[in-house]
């Protein structure tokens, strides 16, 4: 499926991205292939086969999300890369 130079920059526009026109081309390209690849799977008949998160089963260890005390909070916050007190200090985000 080959993209117009129309739909790559809505598709620009709607990811708020900035690219010039060498970029446009590159990626018109890269997303036009994935399109085209997309399109030739959706021709494979897999109306039998059941849907699967994995190639192989592996059981997912689950436990109960119950808050806890640490044993030891002295060697937990020792292992932090900065500290404040009794606390992680990360850095500011926003």
């Amino acid at each position: 499926m080959k993209l117009s130079p129309d739909e790559v920059k809505k598709i620009v526009e709607l990811a708020r991205l900035e690219m010039n026109s060498v970029e446009m081309e590159k990626y018109s390209t890269q997303l036009s292939n994935i399109l085209s690849f997309v399109e030739k799977l959706n021709e494979l008949d897999v109306s039998g086969i059941e849907p699967t998160a994995h190639a192989i089963s592996v059981p997912t260890p689950m436990r109960n999300d119950e808050p806890a005390k640490f044993k030891n909070q002295e060697e937990v916050l020792s292992q932090a890369p900065d500290r404040e007190g009794r606390f992680f200090k990360v850095p500011k985000v926003i």
